[in-house]
């Protein structure tokens, strides 16, 4: 082959390796075209990007969606005072950067560190020197904060900080929940608090216990909503009607709850707290005829808008705590007795000691008063005498009867998370121990109802603390709380031997419930002492082991009102547990007595 036909076959395989890359790329460029064709076919199609919703994306970059805050509704005393309102607190920041001004040029940050922070140590819960400390940060910040101290600022403080004409300072409001009376029902009326919603990142109010937990659905009301679209700029397109949703604010709750009556309550509870230290206080007064809880009290307890106390005791002991009741049980075992045949309070029996099998049931006084009759043995607390009754009646006729006053199950829905109760009852022996309020775990509330059936002669009423519910206006009641009756455990006569045998224990020579006397009223009552159990389960010792209550009902023959305190472990040293706890009984119980009786001379 000659040089020229190698430089003409050279020149071929030239061309034809142009023409393969030039078709190369042709298919190349081609393929890419065509890829990025259905990629943007596919986005035009399904609105969707790397897993975003390319529609709600941009309606959202156009659209502006504000929550429209919905009222908490309001918790009310019996006579239209607020126990519980929405209120905003305020957090307090301090803008520091020196570019921020104003349209006019006014600076819009801190100009005066040392007014400032004079102003904020006058009013905050922070020194002159920390809140300065905060305002010269070492590193350089747009703005500060001023930790806990400037968290929960009340409007009241808020305006004193702006009365200063501080610039710089700025607040953000906060929904809050505020209660007036402060310790006021604590656990009774609850606790609302802020909580961020995960989903909105919106702060909203809920409850959290008692009444603010319970009503839960009634108190919160509905959020609204306002959307509006927006241009490129940021501003509202006007041929855009805004889409609009109102809130539909929270409805109102109507407590029970006597504010008269309760402040003298929680004042007297406060005075026995001092003085004996009790672990546990407990008070309940209420309406016999309607099952209206006219006041509740507990310590410890804690003060709602500030938070103080919280910590001791989160549960509401009137319904949450298990106890055993000791002697104010006598009051149902002697009205089993009575109704179902077996009572013959003439009889007599030997005080003291009874054994039951290789156990004894010992009384307080362990000496006895003698040979003694069953009328006497109850107005000494005579747990022997309880025992005997318990025995000649049988363990199935007593345990109806404690089923009939339903003792130990949940008896009312105004209360949330209320205990069931429960009791020992295999052995004879334990079965006796009931009888005299051992070995049977019930709570104040459900003792409460029990006792309604001994004042309204025999018809039992359940317990309430709510009255009403009503729309966000209080127009329109959305739900009334009537009385109701629960049962019939025992007869109108056994009722009205029941208040005698009462009346005993407070005016017989030998009744062991004197200081329980009111003046002008005559009173039913029956005092209590139970040993209390530790966590596992054993008795405890000493002067200072013992649970003391009174149940007492007035006036004696036509109850109005009933009371019941109870006084875990007291640290009584020289004061005596009745007395201190008629420091509470006869005080409120006479005062309602005396305003129930102006209010029948006024009308």
């Amino acid at each position: 082959m000659n040089k020229k036909q190698t430089e003409m076959n050279n020149q071929r395989r030239a061309v034809k390796t142009r023409q393969l890359a030039g078709k190369s790329l042709l298919f190349f460029v081609l393929a890419i075209f065509l890829l990025i064709i259905i990629f943007f076919s596919h986005k035009a199609l399904f609105k969707r990007a790397n897993g975003v919703n390319l529609a709600d994306r941009t309606q959202k970059l156009y659209n502006q969606t504000s929550i429209m805050h919905a009222r908490r509704g309001t918790i009310y005393a019996s006579n239209g005072q607020p126990l519980a309102e929405n209120t905003n607190t305020y957090t307090l920041y301090a803008v520091l950067n020196h570019q921020q001004k104003d349209l006019k040029g006014k600076p819009e940050y801190v100009q005066d560190k040392e007014k400032t922070a004079r102003i904020l140590a006058a009013n905050l819960p922070i020194s002159y020197e920390k809140a300065y400390q905060a305002l010269n940060p070492k590193q350089k910040t747009f703005q500060v904060e001023f930790g806990n101290a400037g968290n929960n600022i009340s409007l009241a403080t808020k305006q004193k900080i702006q009365a200063g004409h501080l610039t710089g300072l700025n607040f953000i409001a906060q929904p809050a929940r505020m209660y007036p009376n402060g310790i006021f029902a604590s656990h009774v009326v609850g606790l609302a608090s802020s909580k961020v919603d995960q989903k909105t990142q919106q702060t909203n109010l809920i409850g959290q216990m008692g009444i603010e937990n319970r009503f839960e659905k009634d108190l919160k009301g509905t959020d609204g909503f306002k959307q509006s679209q927006h241009d490129n700029y940021g501003y509202q397109i006007p041929s855009e009607k805004p889409k609009e949703k109102k809130p539909q604010n929270g409805k109102n709750v109507h407590t029970t709850i006597d504010p008269k009556l309760e402040r003298l309550l929680e004042n007297q509870m406060s005075q026995v707290d001092q003085d004996v230290h009790p672990k546990v206080l407990n008070a309940i007064l209420m309406d016999a005829k309607t099952g209206e809880i006219k006041a509740a009290a507990q310590r410890p307890t804690f003060n709602p808008t500030t938070g103080q106390g919280l910590g001791d005791v989160w549960r509401d002991t009137l319904t949450q705590d298990l106890y055993e009741p000791g002697s104010t049980m006598k009051i149902f075992t002697m009205a089993a007795s009575i109704d179902s045949g077996h009572y013959r309070g003439s009889d007599t029996y030997r005080s003291g000691i009874y054994q039951i099998g290789n156990q004894i049931v010992p009384d307080w006084n362990r000496n006895g008063w003698g040979t003694i009759t069953y009328d006497k043995g109850f107005a000494l607390s005579s747990n022997v005498a309880m025992a005997h009754l318990e025995e000649n009646m049988g363990p199935e006729t007593w345990k109806n009867y404690i089923k009939r006053f339903q003792l130990l199950q949940n008896n009312s829905s105004d209360f949330d998370q209320q205990a069931m109760g429960s009791m020992q009852f295999q052995r004879p022996i334990e079965q006796a121990n009931t009888a005299f309020g051992q070995g049977i775990q019930v709570t104040a509330l459900q003792m409460m109802q029990g006792f309604t059936a001994i004042a309204n002669n025999g018809t039992m009423i359940k317990p309430r603390v709510v009255d009403k519910v009503t729309d966000s206006q209080n127009k329109r009641v959305i739900k009334n709380y009537s009385r109701q009756v629960v049962g019939h455990p025992i007869s109108a006569s056994t009722a009205k031997q029941m208040r005698k045998h009462m009346e005993d224990v407070v005016y017989k020579d030998y009744g062991i419930g004197h200081d329980f006397q009111i003046d002008g009223y005559r009173v039913a009552a029956k005092t209590g002492t139970a040993q209390v159990a530790d966590e596992h389960g054993q008795y405890e010792n000493g002067n200072n082991s013992y649970l003391y209550s009174v149940a007492g009902m007035a006036p004696a023959k036509k109850p109005r009102y009933i009371m019941y305190v109870t006084m875990k472990q007291p640290q009584l040293g020289d004061h005596i547990a009745t007395k201190e706890s008629a420091k509470i009984f006869n005080v409120v119980m006479k005062k309602a007595l005396d305003d129930d009786k102006n209010k029948k001379q006024t009308n």
